[in-house]
């Protein structure tokens, strides 16, 4: 399982390349990972934690090496107000709400060199919920004139505030990108909610969130089992489960070792075993 089919249609690349924190190498890592085998890039429009305008050099890069464009499925989000640098955003202040979704696509589209984004993403939940609708209708526009081919949403942890979503839009969520880790229980229940609706669940801080499964003898046996390293078994556990994990290594080893989780599958029942560690 190479890829993953959205409920838009959208085929998604097993794991991401994520480029929070990445500074003024980013655009490094970024050629490295595409050049390594990455073909899914996620990124923010989000310049307290991303150099999105160093994320498009980086994919320029890339095509000039010969990558196309259309063989990358390309990631950002929308910021709200809250996880802004209130000295260095895309928008002004006191911007409409749409005016800030606006200003902020506009920049993305700038910055990393295209005029569509294969997903884009509302980076966390805004309140009240007849906020997060005129988000949502502002980010329907984008899907609408072709700019776009899927809406997601980052850092939801309320089942209740997911559904309130899928429920009243239009256009329904096809990914939600959310921290793996045991203080949300795993989101066992959005996890469900998004089976049964075709969204995509991606996963961030996968390994740091969890070194307790990647120390447990079962992922140490398996490991060597596989003769893989512990973070490969994990990814590709996740795979198993439905879920696309961001990488956010900036080792060019480590690129090209967890990209080799695609040439070997888990035994149904080492699926079992790991999955009562996430309880």
């Amino acid at each position: 399982m190479n890829t993953f089919l959205s409920n838009q249609n959208i085929q998604m690349p097993n794991m991401i390349y994520g480029t929070a924190w990445k500074k003024e190498n980013t655009t490094d890592f970024v050629y490295q990972a595409i050049i390594k085998g990455f073909r899914g890039i996620d990124t923010a429009c989000q310049p307290k934690h991303y150099r999105e305008d160093l994320v498009g050099q980086g994919l320029l890069k890339a095509y000039e090496s010969g990558v196309k464009r259309e063989d990358i499925f390309l990631q950002t989000k929308f910021t709200p107000i809250d996880g802004q640098d209130k000295l260095n955003m895309p928008y002004l202040e006191n911007d409409e709400i749409e005016v800030q979704v606006e200003k902020s696509f506009e920049t993305s589209k700038r910055n990393l060199k295209t005029d569509f984004i294969d997903s884009y993403i509302l980076h966390s939940p805004v309140y009240p919920g007849a906020k997060l609708q005129r988000v949502w209708e502002k980010m329907q526009e984008f899907y609408d004139k072709k700019e776009v081919g899927q809406l997601g949403i980052s850092n939801c942890y309320d089942l209740d505030v997911l559904v309130y979503l899928y429920d009243n839009a239009r256009i329904k969520p096809s990914v939600i990108q959310n921290r793996f880790y045991a203080q949300s229980g795993y989101d066992k229940d959005i996890r469900k909610f998004c089976l049964e609706k075709g969204i995509i669940y991606e996963s961030f801080w996968s390994l740091t969130a969890n070194p307790h499964i990647l120390s447990s003898e079962l992922l140490q046996n398996l490991a060597n089992k596989y003769e893989k390293g512990v973070a490969e078994i994990f990814y590709r556990f996740l795979n198993h489960i439905n879920i696309i994990p961001l990488n956010g290594t900036t080792s060019s080893i480590h690129m090209i070792e967890d990209l080799k989780i695609n040439e070997f599958e888990l035994l149904a029942e080492e699926i079992d075993e790991i999955s009562k560690l996430l309880n």
